[in-house]
């Protein structure tokens, strides 16, 4: 199952050639950590930030934010911005590139690596369900119709075999990758902050489907 951020993924699945970057267990471990979680998904969406910034957009203290920040400096998951900030005011951004978190089943139960993608896994799917919820129910209030008559939420059912879902998602990839190479380092003037959420997963309570039900559909099709 892919886990996106700026394309970050587990390590099986299709990827951009070169982009991907599995954690090691020191920076993974360094990362599972629910404010650090936060404040590297902040600094994702949003740029670089300052110490006290990232703490008025959580809701903690600088001195709070400006500790994790220096343990995700160490595992080099963040660096300085040292463009911007004046005398002692500090600047942070997310290192570049995409990452990938170790896929949890090559880890052995119980193990702390495995703890520690389950904690990430489990942040980073909160922090994206509460941005989705925050648009549902702020965003009429913050946009005008020139974004909120394009953004979109989709449901699409299909049945696919596992080498056909596998090429779709190679597919989606691709188009994301030709919008994170053009606009990721040099964004438009005028352009927000936009996330997107893509799950592509089998159902579980779902039935593989018979050969005798493709023989019927391909009956109905031609009469």
């Amino acid at each position: 199952m892919a886990n996106h951020e700026d394309l970050s993924r587990r390590p099986s699945s299709p990827r951009h050639p070169g982009i991907d970057h599995v954690l090691p267990s020191a920076s993974l471990k360094s990362l599972a950590h629910p404010l650090r979680v936060r404040i590297y998904d902040e600094l994702s969406a949003y740029g670089p930030l300052t110490a006290s910034g990232l703490g008025e957009r959580l809701g903690e203290s600088s001195g709070s934010t400006s500790y994790h920040l220096r343990q995700l400096e160490k595992a080099g998951l963040v660096r300085e911005d040292t463009t911007r900030g004046k005398g002692r005011e500090r600047w942070w951004e997310r290192t570049p590139g995409s990452v990938a978190i170790p896929d949890a089943r090559s880890l052995p139960p119980g193990s702390a690596e495995r703890l520690a993608v389950k904690l990430v896994e489990d942040e980073w799917f909160r922090g994206r369900e509460q941005n989705f919820r925050e648009f549902v129910a702020e965003g009429d209030q913050v946009f005008g119709p020139e974004w909120l008559d394009i953004a979109t939420s989709d449901t699409i059912n299909l049945r696919l075999t596992p080498e056909q879902l596998h090429a779709l998602v190679a597919d989606i990839d691709a188009v994301l990758m030709t919008y994170i190479d053009a606009y990721k380092r040099t964004p438009t003037p005028g352009s927000r902050p936009v996330q997107i959420h893509l799950n592509a997963f089998p159902l579980v309570r779902g039935t593989p489907t018979e050969a005798s039900e493709t023989s019927e559909t391909s009956e109905e099709e031609r009469s």
